[in-house]
């Protein structure tokens, strides 16, 4: 993953995106690119066009907040797009990562002995997780990296059975949370763009954090599960998450859960 010109590969990638609405792009002959003309999102975003081109070639990298809003605004960017596109264009530096957690996160985890739970850091390495979580999949193993096993373990096709909105929703997520510059997320990406299916969700440049959600499950033992995902972030530790599930009381999720150890 090239890390030289971020801003200006997520501005081409999302502008290819966009279809010219009925009225607000005139027709101008015949179309021979997707989405947006160079032009047309200048025009649309109230900038010229040689200063888009600078964006998008990396020759300028720090646009102003009104330039950043009116950009978002032509690409039809939601909430979490938008706040992509900012860290983008910011210059913060990257946060040191930690991999240790915290002894009461430990007991936390132990405490929810009913649910599974484990800590993962921005880059989707496990760092930690409770025996019902690795009894639920070998993919949350410590040490184990989520979207490594998403995309590369064949078991994972079995384990979700609608694979393709996980995966899609597993790459949206570390294109939201982990920093593009950490090095870790570097060569996380570069080894992953060996799937065909990476390659293309990657290329999409969509952003979505992990979120409270429902996630099914074929479990090999137990059969399958329909648990609630609620995902926390530990204080004092910000690059660290914490995923929960819970299943709905007296379902049968929350027997088959019941039966994993």
């Amino acid at each position: 993953m090239a890390v030289d010109n971020l801003l200006g590969d997520f501005l081409k990638a999302r502008r290819g995106r966009v279809t010219p609405a009925d009225g607000t792009v005139p027709a101008a002959g015949r179309r021979r690119v997707a989405g947006l003309r160079r032009e047309e999102l200048a025009r649309l975003a109230g900038i010229s066009e040689p200063y888009l081109v600078r964006l998008e070639q990396g020759v300028d990298r720090h646009p102003s907040p009104q330039v950043l809003r009116s950009l978002a605004r032509a690409l039809e960017l939601d909430a979490d797009a938008y706040a992509h596109l900012r860290a983008l264009a910011g210059t913060a530096a990257v946060p040191p990562s930690r991999t240790e957690v915290s002894a009461d996160v430990h007991r936390l985890l132990d405490t929810w002995a009913d649910h599974p739970a484990y800590v993962r850091d921005r880059c989707f390495d496990v760092l930690a997780a409770n025996k019902r979580a690795r009894a639920l999949a070998p993919m949350y193993e410590p040490g184990s990296n989520l979207v490594r096993a998403v995309f590369l373990d064949p078991a994972s096709r079995r384990l979700f059975p609608d694979w393709a909105e996980v995966a899609a929703q597993t790459a949206a997520a570390l294109r939201a949370e982990a920093d593009p510059r950490d090095p870790r997320t570097v060569r996380l990406v570069s080894e992953l763009e060996t799937d065909e299916e990476f390659r293309r969700l990657w290329a999409r440049h969509e952003t979505r954090p992990a979120r409270d959600e429902l996630k099914h499950f074929a479990h090999p033992v137990v059969g399958p599960l329909a648990l609630r995902r609620q995902a926390l972030t530990v204080g004092g530790a910000e690059q660290q998450v914490i995923i929960v599930y819970q299943a709905p009381a007296e379902s049968p999720s929350e027997m088959a859960l019941a039966r994993l150890l």
